[in-house]
């Protein structure tokens, strides 16, 4: 690995504690407008002070996020599917490596649908952008994605999708949580960072998630609709951080919470 995308790695990861909290804001590439993150850039700028790195897509970088934020970019480059198309695994490269550059981000994330109708398609894609990535000094984060089938969020599969993952040359890779995560860590030669996925009935559920993610051995957390989507999102953030960060219990990480709620 070379300097350059150590460096931009060391972005991404807090080369301090080796983990990571990132803030999710690329739901509507295939999602639209989802519930309150209508306007992304609005409901995005009051966390970012408390992320590593933000996930989103060209657009609303472009047009949602100002220029002068400090806060590394994760760019999400794939795509072409949609919730209403014909199989959310239809998906593809849809920004080349000369605009990311451009848009001086520090990785591209692309997803994966290991087992999905399009499986040979993402994959092969994965690859390919890789390919390309090795020759600037760019991290590709894989996602393995389930699509509308998130019964198969188990060990056994998640261990399959980031072995892949791996094995095809991606740096990182971008997961779920599942009972036996260890297993899934285990198996994989390159970090993990979990995914918070649908929003949970509870906050707690969310710190939870976190918490037990980290002491299973992910890297950190890429979370969404577990932070915008709570009534609390500041207080949310910050408690997150504070088990990422700080090795906090769930019980010290709820404290955080409740009284920055207040």
């Amino acid at each position: 690995m070379d300097w350059g995308m150590k460096n931009r790695i060391s972005k991404l990861i807090n080369p301090k504690t080796g983990h990571a909290v990132w803030l999710a804001i690329d739901h509507g590439y295939f999602l639209g407008p989802v519930k309150r993150l209508e306007k992304p850039g609005e409901i995005a700028g009051p966390l970012l002070p408390y992320v590593e790195a933000m996930m989103l897509t060209r657009g609303v970088l472009r047009n949602c996020i100002d220029a002068n934020t400090p806060v590394p970019v994760i760019l999400r480059v794939s795509g072409g599917n949609s919730i209403v198309g014909e199989d959310l695994s239809k998906e593809t490269i849809v920004v080349s490596m000369e605009e990311a550059i451009r848009l001086n981000v520090s990785a591209v994330a692309f997803s994966i649908y290991v087992g999905g109708r399009y499986e040979h398609q993402t994959l092969v894609g994965l690859s390919n952008l890789v390919n390309e990535a090795q020759r600037y000094g760019m991290p590709v984060l894989a996602v393995t994605a389930v699509g509308k089938e998130l019964g198969k969020r188990d060990a056994r599969y998640l261990s399959l999708a980031c072995r892949i993952a791996a094995e095809l040359g991606a740096q990182m890779v971008k997961t779920y949580y599942c009972q036996d995560f260890g297993k899934v860590v285990e198996y994989s030669p390159i970090p993990l960072v979990v995914a918070g996925g649908p929003k949970l009935k509870t906050e707690l559920d969310a710190l939870k998630l976190a918490h037990d993610a980290l002491q299973e051995g992910a890297v950190g957390v890429d979370m969404g609709r577990n932070i915008w989507q709570s009534d609390n999102s500041l207080a949310m953030i910050q408690a997150i951080r504070h088990i990422v960060h700080d090795n906090a219990s769930v019980a010290e990480a709820e404290e955080l919470f409740n009284s920055l709620k207040r």
